[in-house]
């Protein structure tokens, strides 16, 4: 079976992504707990150092950079931990990746969703 191709734009999460963002997506998992959330927002300098986080991964962190960040190896389900901090949700983080607004995202998904109106029984 043919390897399907890629989309433009996006970048493929493998093994290789999975093992250069994995400092990355530990620290995001990490804000599970609220005491790490708060530790982070008190100092987000220490706390990326703490877990080992590469010039890349810090610099995409202090601008907020989505796509930044899934190009340094960070995993959409983890960084989802990080955008809950900054009061963000997975649809915003869509619309990043997608370089859509979010209204413009949602809408996309909904009509990704819309079902045909008959019914073949």
């Amino acid at each position: 079976m043919p390897m399907p191709g890629r989309i433009p734009g996006t970048t493929l999460f493998d093994g290789t992504q999975a093992m250069r963002g994995y400092a990355l997506n530990k620290m995001c998992f990490s804000f599970n707990d609220a005491t790490n959330r708060d530790a982070f927002k008190s100092d987000e300098e220490a706390y990326m150092g703490r877990y080992g986080l590469n010039d890349q991964q810090r610099e995409a962190i202090r601008q907020r950079n989505v796509l930044g960040l899934l190009a340094a190896g960070g995993n959409v389900y983890y960084l989802a931990k990080f955008a809950g901090i900054l009061g963000l949700d997975v649809q915003d983080l869509g619309a990043a990746q997608t370089g859509m607004s979010k209204d413009a995202f949602k809408a996309m998904l909904v009509r990704h969703n819309e079902q045909p109106a008959t019914y073949v029984g």
